[in-house]
């Protein structure tokens, strides 16, 4: 199992509609996050700096890096684009964090 920590970035009059969207969550999203073996999958918010925080635990980067190809992230994707930063891919822009400790 590989525990991934990213950081991204929510527009700061869009903070309780990134949220509505992810309380509404599509149920074909979460399934296809289950396919793509993703797990323990949380994402915080810093309101002080429009942060977002997520954590994500998976079975290997391969089978991650492919839920992004898929037709459900793709329709996601843009459904997010208006409320956060992203790439022109519509993808959010990310920053990978790097593991400094953990505690089982």
């Amino acid at each position: 199992m590989i525990r991934k920590a990213f950081k991204m970035k929510v527009y700061p009059d869009k903070h309780e509609e990134y949220q509505k969207r992810h309380r509404e969550i599509w149920p074909e999203m979460i399934e296809a996050l289950h396919k793509h073996k993703a797990r323990n999958y949380s994402i915080f918010l810093d309101e002080g700096t429009s942060t977002l925080f997520g954590y994500v635990e998976i079975e290997d980067e391969v089978t991650w890096n492919m839920l992004a190809a898929s037709d459900i992230n793709q329709r996601w994707w843009a459904y997010m684009e208006s409320v956060m930063e992203t790439n022109s891919d519509k993808s959010p822009v990310t920053e990978d964090l790097k593991e400094v400790f953990h505690m089982a």
